[in-house]
């Protein structure tokens, strides 16, 4: 399996609230977010990952330099600048179109490993007529959600920005293959920006999509979501 890693955005609540490290370097227990991304993508047979970190802070894309020759995969990392997530994910896809099934997650994006790796093993062995899948979890603690309706067999039926009974909100990670390629270039050429329409536009298109339940996962993007975020990892530890 392939992987992703989307890291180029400014991060600017954390540093409107006085986080000036660039926030894939923000440490977790110790070790910089996408570090630990990386070390989890391994685990999981990782056999390439790709990052689009930030043009403007180089430190992330230094520090990756120097993780480079002990990692147990290929890594592939370009910089970029870009207007929206939405092309920031178009230049990280096309670093792994054509190489089969990958999954991309945002850099701030926190899980239990464990599942994770469910997560991946479920995607690697889905059947063919599977298009992508999706992590989802049940912990909403997002500013705008993006919340997930499924069937009974798991398959997505809509992505939608509110729900009056929500079960599923999108976790932030995609396992997708080629046949997502033609949906976000026609995003891209009709001026979508984010991520969300993208993922309207493969239900819309008809592709098969499931969804995973990743258990708890939750995005930093304030200074108060890194308590959280240590709290959940600290819990998968003592459950583990």
């Amino acid at each position: 399996m392939n992987f992703g890693i989307l890291a180029a955005g400014e991060g600017s609540r954390l540093s409107a609230e006085g986080i000036t490290v660039a926030k894939p370097m923000i440490e977790l227990d110790g070790e910089p977010m996408i570090g630990r991304l990386l070390r989890i993508f391994g685990r999981c047979g990782a056999e390439e990952v790709a990052v689009v970190t930030n043009g403007e802070r180089h430190e992330t894309a230094q520090y990756l330099e120097t993780l480079r020759p002990e990692l147990p995969f290929r890594l592939t990392v370009t910089e970029a600048v870009t207007p929206s997530s939405m092309h920031t994910f178009a230049r990280l896809a096309q670093m792994l179109w054509g190489k089969g099934r990958f999954i991309t997650t945002t850099v701030d994006t926190v899980f239990d490993p464990g599942t994770f790796a469910a997560y991946v093993k479920a995607f690697a062995r889905a059947d063919s007529d599977v298009d992508a899948m999706m992590a989802v979890t049940r912990y909403i603690d997002d500013e705008k959600p993006l919340y997930v309706r499924t069937d009974p067999d798991m398959n997505i039926t809509a992505f939608t920005d509110k729900d009056d009974n929500p079960v599923y909100v999108s976790a932030g990670i995609y396992g997708l293959d080629d046949s997502a390629r033609p949906v976000l270039e026609n995003c891209l050429a009709s001026g979508v920006h984010r991520m969300r329409n993208f993922q309207r536009g493969l239900v819309e298109t008809g592709l098969k999509i499931k969804a995973f339940d990743i258990g708890q996962a939750l995005d930093v993007d304030h200074a108060s979501d890194l308590a959280k975020a240590r709290e959940l990892l600290s819990t998968n530890k003592n459950n583990g």
